[in-house]
């Protein structure tokens, strides 16, 4: 017997809102008030996600309604595409929380900081219960502005010219998106998300089908980091590590990335997007940004901004399992939205450890350093193997189900893509393994024993890295990242 829970979605979003506003206020000296407070938002939000992901298992229906204008409405629901985004951002909200209270300890700001990281992850948790592209609009913006004061928090110049790129991207691209949105509200009288998209039996004409399409999709690959929009991102590197993971794995490239499955299978529908001939579209962009930022990935010296181009790269084989089409590639493209949190989070809050407890950010330094922060690096070499697709680690998944989904859907170059992806982030990555576990370390460092990161730094560090580890072993279990992803598929196709 299934039920109608209307306000649950709302407390989703309420939940770090509320935190948010509290930690504003109260202001700096609050320090232990302002942990409780988010420890206990983000322990709520778990507990409301969870109730919200058996619902939606089970058949329940959630849904909030706020009339705003005749015909525009805010409103938030959750089907089993929701509740992948805001599942994955619940956990690591709390993760990211945990560590960042330990990562900026000492630093100024931090209540400034902790208001915006809430709000930052209030507007991400709207964007994955928005239930029509208006409400998916207004949360997907609020994002950009709750972000915007994380990258430049440590006020240097390089962080401001960081924070002006940001918005320039974003922003644009935010106008693009919101022409796109009055456009569709305009001529089909309705914005709501549909299962097999709302646009297929409006009587438009293709050619601005086309434009809406592209309007969008460009406005949403922006925040996707897909080239030639990708600048932002590794420039955003100059943030502090709890604000890079939050970036790459959780926020601001997932709600692009997000917005482009909406946008194709619940505003446009496949059908529609295939005869449009869009499908094509975002399938080579997706291709191009997968080779491009792993080419730039590899030369990269800089330990943030290789990881960043590699986020440039592992996002867009989201985007590819939705250009590619067909029940495979689009499970391979959802699973590697948890997939790919769980991986780049580790990797992120790694360089973290690392930079704070031995002051190490280049490449080269990192030699040897295996034997002085030997769980941190395990971690690390974990995510990085799963980057690289190695069995049984959850990014050998994602690949899997693209390679078959390219093969079912006659497009064998998808295997060839992946192939080259492939062998081009085990270029990037494995000489990094080979220098952390077997080269020597520094003069400097040479006989200096275990020095790992501090406990608030590495529990969750480890953690993230059995998340992405237990999500490839324990795949086959109900409710893993890929029976989730197998069950929206088959509630879609069904």
């Amino acid at each position: 017997m299934t039920g109608f829970y209307p306000a649950m979605p709302l407390w989703v979003v309420l939940s770090s809102l509320l935190a948010a506003v509290i930690i504003l206020i109260l202001g700096e000296p609050w320090h232990r008030t302002r942990v409780i407070i988010n420890l206990i938002a983000a322990v709520i939000k778990i507990v409301l996600v969870g109730i919200m992901l058996w619902g939606v298992a089970r058949g329940d229906i959630f849904g909030f309604n706020l009339k705003l204008l005749p015909g525009v409405e805010l409103q938030l629901h959750a089907d089993a595409l929701t509740m992948l985004l805001s599942t994955l951002s619940a956990i690591l909200w709390l993760v990211t929380t945990i560590y960042a209270i330990g990562y900026l300890e000492k630093s100024a700001n931090r209540a400034r900081f902790f208001g915006f990281f809430s709000l930052c992850v209030a507007a991400t948790m709207g964007v994955a219960t928005a239930g029509n592209l208006f409400t998916f609009f207004i949360f997907y913006e609020l994002l950009t502005l709750a972000t915007w004061p994380l990258v430049v928090h440590r006020g240097t110049p390089e962080a401001l010219r960081a924070g002006k790129l940001y918005l320039a991207f974003t922003l644009g691209g935010g106008a693009l998106l919101l022409i796109g949105v009055i456009g569709i509200q305009s001529m089909a009288g309705s914005t709501v998300f549909l299962p097999g998209g709302f646009l297929g039996s409006a009587n438009i004409d293709p050619g601005m089908l086309i434009i809406l399409f592209l309007l969008i999709f460009i406005g949403l690959a922006v925040k996707t980091a897909i080239v030639p929009l990708h600048l932002w991102l590794p420039s955003a590197m100059v943030a502090p590590a709890p604000v890079s993971a939050l970036l790459h794995a959780v926020a601001v490239v997932k709600a692009g990335a997000f917005g482009i499955i909406r946008l194709v299978y619940d505003v446009f529908g496949m059908e529609l997007t295939a005869v449009l001939g869009m499908n094509h579209v975002i399938a080579a962009a997706a291709a191009f940004t997968i080779l491009y930022g792993s080419v730039q990935a590899l030369r990269q010296q800089d330990l943030k901004r290789r990881l960043a181009y590699s986020t440039v790269s592992q996002v867009s084989y989201i985007v590819l399992g939705v250009g590619i089409g067909g029940p495979l590639a689009a499970i391979g493209g959802l699973v590697h939205l948890v997939h790919q949190g769980l991986m780049k989070i580790t990797l992120f809050f790694c360089a973290g450890n690392l930079a704070e407890t031995h002051g190490v950010k280049t490449i080269a330094d990192m030699n040897g350093i295996g034997r002085r922060m030997p769980w941190t690096m395990l971690a690390f070499t974990v995510a990085a193997l799963g980057m690289i697709g190695v069995p049984p680690i959850a990014g050998f998944l994602s690949k899997w189900y693209l390679g078959l989904g390219g093969l079912a859907a006659g497009q064998h170059w998808v295997v060839g893509v992946l192939v080259a992806s492939t062998l081009l982030n085990a270029a990037y990555f494995l000489p990094v393994l080979k220098g952390v576990w077997f080269d020597a370390p520094p003069a400097s460092q040479a006989g200096v024993g275990i020095q790992e990161a501090p406990a608030s730094l590495l529990w969750p560090t480890l953690f993230a890295g059995a998340l992405a580890l237990g999500s490839g072993l324990l795949a086959g279990m109900p409710f893993s990242p890929l029976q989730w992803a197998i069950l929206i598929v088959e509630r879609f196709y069904e």
